[in-house]
């Protein structure tokens, strides 16, 4: 997946300057970068009618899953470290993008099914 790979090669690069953002504005930016990363694995697995809450665990274990992976890989990076934060970040961005697109995804069926 090319969004993996860009994420992957954001944090093999030493951490960039925030340039005067507040403290724990990292953590917004690894929340918004993991719903989206959710909101796509959600979308590749197109879980069936019904299957919304199976698809909902998966995407959420795999986008969480390649967040750890990727914390891993940053301990071994100069100037990048592991951060059990970030992963919570990921964690709960992971969750809330599988969520808003299995939610968004809901109510367009529903309205194809009841135009009205």
């Amino acid at each position: 997946m090319v969004y993996c790979l860009l994420l992957f090669l954001s944090s093999h690069r030493p951490v960039p300057a925030l340039g005067g953002l507040p403290a724990g504005s990292d953590k917004v930016l690894h929340f918004l970068a993991y719903a989206i990363l959710g909101a796509l694995w959600m979308r590749a697995l197109r879980p069936g009618p019904g299957r919304a809450g199976v698809g909902l665990l998966l995407a959420t274990a795999l986008a969480a899953g390649f967040g750890a992976v990727d914390e891993w890989h940053q301990s071994f990076v100069p100037g990048r470290s592991a951060d059990v934060l970030d992963l919570l970040a990921d964690l709960l961005g992971a969750v809330a993008g599988a969520a808003a697109y299995a939610y968004l995804i809901g109510r367009r069926v529903a309205r194809l099914d009841h135009p009205c």
